[in-house]
């Protein structure tokens, strides 16, 4: 079963039309609101240079699960 994602809001317009594959091989700034700053400091403090990296981070892994958690206690 094919699937479609609609991405628009989510990234910036020149990644709109690219694959998934060239999505997660670009630089954070590609996602809607990030500039090449944050790509910067990004690298920097946690050595991700990709989405891919982002999305697969450990610290901010931990902090979605957690997040994911708080909303299903009680």
């Amino acid at each position: 079963m094919a699937v479609s994602v609609v991405l628009d809001k989510a990234l910036d317009k020149a990644y709109e039309t690219k694959t998934l594959d060239e999505i997660l091989a670009a630089p954070p700034s590609a996602l809607a609101g990030l500039t090449e700053k944050h790509d910067t400091q990004l690298l920097e403090a946690l050595g991700v240079k990709t989405i891919a990296d982002l999305g697969k981070n450990k610290y901010l892994r931990l902090a979605a699960t957690l997040v994911d958690l708080a909303a299903k206690e009680g």
